[in-house]
C-alpha cells in the first residue's frame, strides 16, 4: 500500500493511502474528540465533533470520513473549531434530556467526557425538554430515548457486526429517533440475538442493562483507553 506524507498541527506525519485524517490524527499521537466513531464500524461524520481545518479548503471537514492526500496540511484546534466544538455539545444537551445525576453512565458517558474537554458548564441554547419514552420491553435491555444523540453506533454494531440489524433512524427532523424492528418495541422484535453489543456500542445511557443502577454502566473498553488519552493531551494543551 502506498503511503502519503501530511503535517498535523506542524508534525510531519507519514500514513497509508486509504487512511483517513482521524486515523492519520492518531498515529501521530494526537487527539480530537468523537461520539459517533468507533473503530470496526464504517465512519459515518454523525457528531461533527472531528472537524479539522485543512489548508486550502474553503470548509471544516469531519476527519472520520475524509481521506489523506499528499502534502495536507491539518489543523485540529485552533479557535474556530473549539468554538464549533462546544456548540455542539451544547446542542447535544439542549436538545435532548440528560440529567446526568440518575444516569447508569454518569462516570462513564462519552457525552459527558466531551463536555468537560471542551469546556462546556453550561448551554446558551435553550433546552427543548423533549417528551420521550423509555423502551423497557426487552428482558435484559432497556432504551431511554431521552439520553439518545443519533450518533448511530448501535444501528451500525447491530447491522455490521452481529448481522441482525434490529436498529434503524425513523422518522424526520426533531422526531427523528432509533427504531427497533419495524417501529416496535424491542422486546417484540424477534431478530434480536440479545447480544449486548449494541448496549456496549452506546456512548451515553440511551441503551443500558436492567441489573445497572445510577453510575453503574461500563465504558467500551476502547473508548476508555481514548477517552484516558484525551485527558493526557487536554491537559497537555492546558499547561
Amino acid at each position: 500500500m502506498p503511503s502519503v506524507s501530511l503535517q498535523i498541527n506542524g508534525q510531519p506525519c507519514t500514513v497509508a493511502a486509504d487512511a483517513t485524517v482521524l486515523q492519520a490524527i492518531r498515529s501521530a499521537g494526537l487527539h480530537v474528540p468523537t461520539l459517533c466513531h468507533l473503530d470496526g464500524l464504517t465512519p459515518v461524520g454523525a457528531c461533527r465533533l472531528c472537524l479539522v481545518a485543512l489548508e486550502g479548503h474553503p470548509k471544516l471537514e469531519p476527519a472520520c470520513v475524509t481521506t489523506v492526500a499528499e502534502g495536507m496540511v491539518v489543523h485540529t484546534h485552533t479557535p474556530e473549531l473549539e468554538g464549533y466544538r462546544r456548540m455542539a455539545v451544547e446542542l447535544f444537551f439542549a436538545e435532548g434530556n440528560h440529567v446526568c445525576a440518575f444516569c447508569v453512565a454518569n462516570g462513564a458517558c462519552e457525552l459527558q467526557d466531551v463536555a468537560v474537554e471542551v469546556g462546556m458548564d453550561h448551554s446558551r441554547f435553550p433546552y427543548q425538554y423533549p417528551h420521550r419514552h423509555v423502551d423497557a420491553s426487552h428482558a435484559l435491555f432497556g432504551l431511554d430515548h431521552h439520553r439518545c444523540i443519533l450518533c448511530t453506533r448501535c444501528v451500525r454494531m447491530c447491522d455490521e457486526i452481529e448481522g441482525a440489524h434490529v436498529w434503524d433512524v425513523g422518522y424526520r427532523g426533531s422526531a427523528c429517533s432509533i427504531i427497533a424492528g419495524l417501529d416496535q418495541p424491542w422486546g417484540e422484535v424477534e431478530a434480536c440475538t440479545s447480544c449486548g453489543k449494541c448496549v456496549d456500542a452506546c456512548p451515553t445511557g440511551a441503551l443500558f442493562r436492567k441489573q445497572d443502577a445510577t453510575a453503574e454502566k461500563q465504558p467500551h473498553p476502547e473508548r476508555a483507553q481514548q477517552l484516558a488519552a484525551a485527558r493526557t493531551d487536554h491537559r497537555w494543551r492546558n499547561q
